[in-house]
């Protein structure tokens, strides 16, 4: 049985709902993961992943339903989740005239720390690139780049909207290693794929949002 700890630092939603222009995307949408675990969301496009993952985040309100996390719930839980979360969704949001380095560092800078950018450079393959302004990199490129910067400063909870869109087999090897690292380390991953993850299927959990079963 899991001790006290580990309780308070699962993740818990409890009868979410989300309304968007008029049309409930779900309603009543209830999960937990453990640390060291991961949660998979499936469904069709505009099913509400990406709307999950960003009421994760705090960045849109649910029309009813709260989180637990950290022995809190509510309002309180919210807060406390938005310090421990990292979110990579489909923009990459880095700054075209720095460098990958320094978008990176950037990025752990915003988190309150100067964080390990040589380490995350080398987890995504980008030792060589580390000084190329990022409006010179490939699609690819630039998507490793954001997803780097997962590594460079650690959070528990990461959520990750289609993570493996535009990478390629080795890129995808890399990244599914970082976040095998992730949840080793007790962390806790949520991930949006249409893609099948190289992970321990008994690491992960999946819930299916939308469509048919």
């Amino acid at each position: 049985m899991p001790g006290d700890d580990e309780h308070k630092t699962a993740l818990e939603a409890r009868k979410l709902t989300c309304v968007r222009g008029g049309r409930s995307l779900f309603s009543s949408l209830s999960f937990k993961v453990e640390r060291g675990h991961a949660l998979i969301l499936r469904g069709p496009n505009g099913s509400g992943k990406t709307s999950l993952l960003r009421i994760i985040a705090g960045f849109l309100t649910p029309d009813e339903g709260h989180f637990c996390w950290g022995g809190v719930e509510g309002k309180a839980a919210v807060s406390a989740l938005q310090e421990n979360i990292h979110l990579i969704g489909h923009l990459t949001a880095l700054k075209p005239i720095l460098s990958v380095a320094e978008n990176v560092a950037l990025w752990a800078a915003l988190h309150g720390g100067n964080g390990q950018t040589t380490e995350a450079l080398h987890a995504m393959g980008l030792v060589e690139l580390a000084e190329l302004p990022v409006q010179f990199l490939s699609e690819g490129q630039k998507r490793r780049t954001a997803l780097a910067r997962l590594m460079a400063f650690q959070k528990p909870i990461w959520l990750l909207d289609e993570p493996l869109a535009g990478l390629d087999a080795a890129s995808a090897d890399r990244l599914m290693e970082a976040i095998t690292g992730h949840l080793s380390n007790g962390g806790i991953a949520v991930i949006a794929t249409h893609q099948l993850l190289q992970m321990d299927a008994a690491l992960q959990s999946e819930l299916r949002i939308g469509g048919r079963p």
